[in-house]
């Protein structure tokens, strides 16, 4: 198409008759609106604006109908002074016939412009230019193109103010091969040295790519002027080239001719916001106050996604306020962008008040509110919102669907996203994209879906998408979840641009499955490849350590990762902590806990709870209230992990007391709560208290597990109420285990009571008739109540079946390692160290005599 611009050899159809005819809506034009912007030029409007008519005595002429073309934008107000023109015989006039033209355009007729461009008996320039204007503003430009080619044939001779219309086309395009064509048509014209042509040129240029063809437009021009400046700042700015914008830009403050306008520093601010500068073009906003220029819209549109991405809501606010006191409200970019602030600072409510009375509604500013809504909840108003669409009349897009298909995701209702991607296929039959896929496949790996993730993998593979580094990612990681790390491995390997995160969900795969020597291999060509491990990475890694009970490995790396550049970050002092706690080593649980308040996490609600955690189970009661003091804001996880703590260690009272606490802060109990509280209700001894919380269970309709029946036994049990605690047993709607039935025991050993004791023991040599500690107790019964024929028997028992008691076990941790003893056990590296130490301390004793 573009190589017969300059040597056409046969002329080319007009495209006229093959523009498609492009729906437009008449009545989109208030009426107040029409009285305002008719009234300068004397019509008169009825009730039913259907008639005009003029009020003046005065001949009509040409002059007369331009003035009503021109500030006519109703379509059928134009209509009717197009039929009063064929009346009166001014259609076949020109002038009258282009601005009829341009009408048209501006009311976006584009079938009604055809007609009439087909249907004049002159064309000039103006009438061209006109039509041309029609196409551009309607963005078909390939048709414009075409109709620029019939121009060259129909006899018109050019100017130069056709020329900067037809770059419109190039910039359209993206072709900067068709822009330098049409170049070097103007340089054969020579319109070269026209100021607006050249202007024209270098925006042209900078649209298509090419900054530095502009930057040559630029040194040719024997004279500039402020557009000149500002089409090479904004070239400069659209090709990520910001501080060379910047620099154009303290050039024209050094000319005394062409000062910076609105325009030049709203390019370079839009220009610092679209490459990701956003703190440079906040302070370019600052700048430019400070030159004494005030923002318009353009400005706003450049310095709103900067101040929505930095999550700058007290900016956000400002901009509010002065979007406000100076009419911007009504402009739909600017109101869209403001709505993306306070939806990126997380304000729903004050984005939802502007959405719905100043936002135009659209599939753009639809799509924001639903992100928003996902992102902050509730996500039940991004599905309302996405449902009303239809009703608005707004079609939804790839993007909508996207949008509330990874909130499902986000907010981890796979269920829903899965039904709302099953209804994208079925019912509205838009085609997924990479990020669909991606986001499907994330709920297949989270609830294991293997079968449902191959579907999706097959559909991948159909639309040639399992090679896309986002989809081949999330492939890589649904197969890795699922334990296929032979599936994930082959789709790792079709995975055509790998990155990071890509690496790190195979690693994490490996991790999971305990394999070591693979992990130390895929790191090796990890980096042979030119990819440098991250935290993440990492991260990955020592999660599946602790997975995999790999707990003093787990800790050989973290400290590796302190004395490394790679830092730990929030997550790894996560997953550390409780490997600390299963290890119970309380040096390396405080290593980690200084280290996360050298980087301020000690504050945060996840961290506080396993901190709390953490020192329980290594023992430290006092590091636990301390850590969980540190709070800032608890959360019911972390009240639990305190209340347990308690309960862990005894303190019975300080448990209730906190648990009440709760209740009056307003936190509904899970089952986690009451499992705690009623375990400090054992300690104790509270029998009333601990029934009244039993009962309170089905007020916050908690049902009762086997642990909560449990805890209840043992407190009637040790309480001396074991007929009590036996009738509860026997109503329990579920089945009894060896631990619950120890409880019972326990109470009538310390209780004496043979007959419940005997039926205790009983089902507990049922459950584990090799666990010789049911046996032991059994014989301490008998024991109790001097029976000692029984007592005898249960020991010939465990004689006969070679049952030993269990030896007990302690630990002690030196230097970072962990030493654990078993009595009569000799298996210590350092035994014979150790026992001639107790012998040693023996014998002193003995004679009373202890040295240090």
């Amino acid at each position: 198409m573009t190589s017969q611009l300059l040597e056409p050899i046969a002329c080319p159809p007009s495209p006229l008759n093959h523009v498609p005819n492009i729906p437009h809506n008449l009545t989109a034009l208030s009426f107040q609106k029409l009285k305002q912007a008719h009234q300068p030029v004397n019509i008169s409007q009825q009730k039913n604006q259907s008639n005009f008519s003029l009020l003046d005595n005065k001949p009509l002429n040409t002059s007369k109908y331009a003035s009503v073309l021109d500030s006519c934008k109703c379509p059928k107000l134009g209509k009717q002074v197009h039929a009063h023109t064929i009346k009166t015989g001014f259609d076949a006039d020109g002038f009258v016939d282009t601005k009829l033209l341009q009408m048209y355009a501006r009311c976006g007729l584009l079938k009604d412009a055809d007609f009439l461009f087909e249907t004049m008996p002159m064309r000039n320039l103006h009438s061209w230019k006109a039509i041309l204007s029609v196409y551009l503003d309607r963005g078909l430009f390939e048709e414009a193109f075409l109709l620029f080619q019939v121009l060259q044939f129909d006899g018109v001779e050019l100017d130069f103010f056709v020329f900067p219309l037809v770059f419109k086309v190039c910039s359209g395009l993206g072709s900067v091969e068709l822009g330098r064509q049409l170049h070097g048509l103007v340089i054969k014209f020579r319109f070269c040295l026209n100021i607006y042509v050249s202007n024209a040129l270098i925006d042209m240029y900078g649209k298509c790519g090419s900054l530095d063809n502009a930057k040559k437009v630029l040194v040719k021009m024997p004279e500039r002027d402020s557009v000149t400046w500002n089409s090479v700042i904004t070239a400069c700015a659209a090709n990520g080239m910001v501080y060379e914008a910047l620099e154009f830009l303290e050039k024209m403050m050094s000319l005394d001719y062409s000062m910076p306008n609105v325009v030049s520093w709203s390019a370079v601010i839009g220009g610092f916001a679209q490459n990701g500068y956003d703190e440079e073009a906040i302070e370019m906003l600052f700048r430019m106050q400070v030159e004494g220029l005030v923002p318009n819209a353009q400005t706003l549109a450049g310095v709103l996604p900067a101040c929505a991405r930095l999550q700058r809501l007290d900016l956000g606010k400002q901009l509010h306020g002065y979007i406000t006191r100076h009419d911007f409200i009504s402009n739909p970019v600017v109101v869209n962008a403001l709505v993306d602030v306070y939806r990126r600072c997380g304000d729903m409510g004050s984005a939802a008040k502007i959405f719905l009375k100043f936002s135009v509604k659209n599939v753009l500013s639809c799509n924001t509110m639903i992100v928003g809504y996902c992102e902050s909840g509730p996500v039940s108003k991004a599905k309302e919102l996405f449902d009303c669409m239809d009703v608005l009349g707004i079609e939804r897009d790839l993007i909508s669907w996207n949008s509330i298909i990874s909130g499902y995701v986000r907010n981890f209702m796979f269920d829903e996203a899965f039904s709302m991607f099953q209804n994208m296929l079925m019912e509205e039959g838009i085609e997924p994209d990479s990020f669909t896929l991606g986001s499907v496949l994330t709920a297949c790996a989270d609830t294991i879906s293997l079968g449902q993730g191959k579907e999706i993998h097959a559909q991948a593979i159909v639309k040639g998408l399992q090679s896309d580094t986002f989809v081949g990612g999330a492939l890589v990681e649904m197969y890795s979840k699922c334990q296929d790390l032979t599936a994930a491995q082959m789709a790792f390997d079709e995975v055509m641009e790998k990155d990071v995160p890509t690496w790190n969900a195979l690693i994490s795969g490996y991790a999971r499955s305990n394999q070591i020597e693979r992990i130390q291999y895929l790191l090796e060509k990890m980096k042979r490849d030119g990819y440098h491990p991250n935290i993440y990475t990492w991260n990955s890694i020592l999660a599946g350590l602790v997975e995999n009970r790999q707990l003093d490995l787990t800790m050989q790396l973290f400290s590796e990762m302190q004395i490394s550049k790679l830092r730990p970050d929030i997550y790894t002092v996560g997953i550390i902590l409780p490997a600390c706690s299963r290890l119970a080593t309380l040096e390396r649980g405080k290593q980690a806990h200084a280290h996360s308040i050298k980087c301020g996490y000690d504050t945060d609600v996840h961290i506080g709870a396993a901190l709390v955690d953490m020192y329980a189970k290594c023992g430290s009661l006092k590091y636990a209230q301390l850590a969980y003091d540190r709070i800032s804001n608890p959360n019911l996880v972390s009240h639990n992990a305190m209340l347990t703590a308690y309960a862990m260690h005894g303190h019975g009272e300080e448990g209730i007391s906190l648990f009440q606490t709760m209740l009056a802060l307003g936190f509904i109990p899970d089952h986690v709560t009451f499992l705690s509280v009623l375990s400090s209700c054992v300690h104790v001894g509270s029998v009333e208290t601990g029934c009244k919380f039993f009962d309170l269970m089905g007020y916050y309709n908690v049902k009762p597990t086997l642990k909560h029946y449990t805890s209840m036994v043992d407190l009637l049990s040790r309480s001396g109420q074991l007929h009590e605690a036996y009738e509860l047993i026997k109503k329990m709607p579920v089945e009894c285990d060896s631990v619950l039935w120890g409880a019972l025991l326990g109470g009538c050993v310390t209780h004496g009571n043979i007959e419940l004791g005997k039926i205790a023991a009983e089902r507990l040599i049922e459950l584990e008739p090799n666990n010789s500690g049911n046996y032991v107790l059994l014989a301490n019964l008998h024991a109790y109540a001097r029976r000692w024929t029984d007592l005898a028997r249960v020991r010939g028992m465990m004689k006969d079946r070679g049952m030993h008691k269990s030896p007990g076990c302690s630990w002690i941790e030196d230097k970072n390692e962990i030493h654990s003893f078993l009595a009569c056990d000799r298996s210590h590296k350092r035994a014979e160290e150790i026992y001639a130490t107790l012998d040693y301390l023996a014998r002193h004793m003995k004679t009373g005599i202890v040295h240090g």
